[in-house]
Parts: C-alpha cells; sequence; structure tokens
C-alpha cells in the first residue's frame, strides 16, 4: 500500500533528487523575478496576482504533505478555511486589525486544528485516509455554518478590518501593496519549506512515501513525523487562509468546501508534486486558467480545466516542472 501510495502522490514517479542533494541553483531565481516582473508589467493585474500567491502558499503546503509524504488528503481546504476564520474573526470579534500578527494568530490556530486532527486520522492510510480528510472538512464546514453568530454563516463572516500594513501601507485600489506583502509572506514561508524538505527530517518524509513498512522495520517514528509535517502543512495553509481573508475583508463557507480541495489538489498536479516550485507552476496557471475560461464561458470553465488536467496526467506524468526539467536536461546533454 505504501508504494503504491507514493506512486499516486508523485505521478508515478519518484521525486527529482536534486532539491534536497545540492544548494541553490541560478534558475531558481527565474520564479521570483518573474513575480517580482509582475509586479512591474501588469500593474492592473496584482489582484488577480494576490489571488496567485495566496494559492501558491496554499498549494505549497499540500505539496509538503503530498508530494513528500505521500499522505493524500481531499479535505485540505478545511485548514485554509480555519486560517480564514481566524483571521476574519480576530479582527471582526476581537478588534485586532494588525495584518502580521493575524496571519500568525490563523497559522497557529490551523496547525492546532491540524494537529489535533492528524494525531487521529494519520493512523490510517490509503482510501480509508482519503474518505476520513474529506469527512473532516465536511464537518468543520457545518461547524462553520452552525456558529453563524461568530462566522456569519451562509452569508458570510463580514466587519473584518485590517489596518495599514507596518503603520504606513493601506490595502489600495490597485492591490499593489498587499501584493507585495503577499509575495514577502510567499518568500518567508518557502524558505521554511525548502529548508524542511532538504533536512533530515523531509528525507525521511520521503523515506516514508516510499515504504512505510521499511520505515517502522527501522525504528523512524513515523506516525510522529506524519503528524508534525501534517501541524506544519496546516499552519502554512492556515497563514494562506489569514491572507486570503485579510486581503478580501470577508470570509464564506466557500473556503472550506470540496470545491477548494480539489482546486488546490489539481494545482500540485499540474505543476508536479514533489518538487516545490511545481506549486508555482501549477497554481498560477490554475489561477489565470480559471480566470479567463470563466470570462469564455461561466457556466463551462470546469471543463477547459478538466482537459488540461487530463492532458497533464496522460502526457506528463510528473507535472509541467518535469516536462521543464526534462528539456533543461535534455539541452545540457546537447551543450
Amino acid at each position: 500500500m505504501a508504494s503504491g501510495t507514493s506512486a499516486a502522490a508523485t505521478g508515478g514517479e519518484k521525486a527529482p533528487p536534486t532539491l534536497g542533494q545540492k544548494g541553490w541553483d541560478w534558475a531558481e531565481a527565474l520564479p521570483w523575478l518573474v513575480l517580482v516582473g509582475a509586479l512591474f508589467t501588469f500593474p492592473g493585474y496584482l489582484a488577480l496576482g494576490c489571488q496567485v500567491i495566496v494559492m501558491i502558499i496554499f498549494a505549497l503546503s499540500l505539496d509538503l504533505v503530498l508530494g513528500y509524504a505521500g499522505i493524500i488528503t481531499l479535505g485540505h481546504a478545511a485548514l485554509f478555511g480555519t486560517g480564514a476564520y481566524a483571521a476574519g474573526m480576530l479582527s471582526a470579534h476581537g478588534g485586532w486589525n494588525e495584518p502580521i500578527t493575524g496571519l500568525l494568530f490563523a497559522g497557529a490556530v490551523a496547525g492546532l486544528v491540524g494537529f489535533a486532527s492528524g494525531w487521529f486520522l494519520l493512523r490510517y492510510r490509503g482510501l480509508t485516509l482519503l474518505m476520513l480528510t474529506l469527512a473532516t472538512a465536511i464537518l468543520l464546514q457545518e461547524l462553520a455554518n452552525t456558529l453563524a453568530l461568530y462566522t456569519g454563516g451562509f452569508d458570510g463572516l463580514l466587519g473584518i478590518a485590517i489596518d495599514p500594513l507596518l503603520g504606513r501601507f493601506d490595502n489600495d485600489l490597485f492591490r499593489q501593496n498587499y501584493y507585495v506583502y503577499g509575495l514577502c509572506v510567499l518568500f518567508v514561508l518557502f524558505l521554511v519549506v525548502r529548508r524542511i524538505v532538504t533536512s533530515p527530517f523531509g528525507q525521511s518524509l520521503v523515506g516514508i512515501r516510499e515504504n512505510v513498512q521499511r520505515m517502522n522495520a527501522i525504528g523512524a517514528p513515523v506516525h510522529g513525523r506524519l503528524v508534525a509535517v501534517y501541524t506544519i502543512a496546516a499552519a502554512i495553509a492556515g497563514i494562506a487562509g489569514g491572507l486570503f481573508a485579510q486581503m478580501h475583508a470577508f470570509v464564506t463557507l466557500q473556503v472550506m468546501g470540496f470545491q477548494l480541495s480539489g482546486a488546490v489538489l489539481i494545482a500540485v498536479i499540474l505543476g508536479g508534486a514533489g518538487r516545490l516550485y511545481g506549486a508555482f507552476i501549477g497554481a498560477t496557471i490554475y489561477v489565470i486558467l480559471e480566470d479567463q475560461l470563466a470570462k469564455l464561458s461561466p457556466e463551462f470553465w470546469e471543463f477547459g480545466v478538466g482537459l488540461v488536467l487530463v492532458a497533464t496526467v496522460m502526457f506528463a506524468r510528473r507535472g509541467l516542472f518535469g516536462v521543464a526539467e526534462d528539456i533543461a536536461r535534455l539541452g545540457k546533454r546537447r551543450s
């Protein structure tokens, strides 16, 4: 079951060893240059850019558990929504409007929920785990709906007011300040995730993904490490949700819905699971594709996304980042 789970998590291929076995490469600067360049090249699309950044952070959190630990989940949006509601309620009901501490609070609450749920859920694997994560997300979404006095229920959480960043930079109409803010948050979290996956702890997660029985046989604390990485991923997903709440000043039940869990899973598969930068590619393509197809056909845009996903699974099983790796490798051989 373990090897089958790992194959499903990474599209049938092992994650490339390069990221964990060598230092920084100049090519790693490319996605950051693109994100920074978008600030000046597309100033009228920074609201969409903010959505891209939030989705990248969210996809990074899922890639950490799916691509590296082999934890397949359909309820990751529950952790995103927990962070969104935590940041939103802190402002709407607690009167605390400072954005950075609000994000930390969102991450802490989501991490606590991830630890509590992961301690029980991660005793199971395969289809059982898949269904339990989905059931947990449904229960949390219904809980948010039941506590309508605090969450706003079906009508959404109103009254979120965020202070200017560092006391100076307000959420401007074109979202320039919040784009830079989100980019800084993404960079810090990426450094954290990159450090985790290149550490011995991260390598042990890959071992668990590839063969959990063997890791148990050598005495590795499998359950403890899975819970630890699930808690970290939950905190990162919560920060993404908190950033979403701060940017939009509005939270609805959809932040915990199955559709969002499916969307981030599609983004990870498109980019390539277990590659970190695949989250950048997959999340960006998914958000832009969704935006453009929704403009062409508000009713059938999901059909276009489905076609892209089917094509990726059939012809690029390691994701688009895997295709880019193959092209780069071929170029090096020819040179």
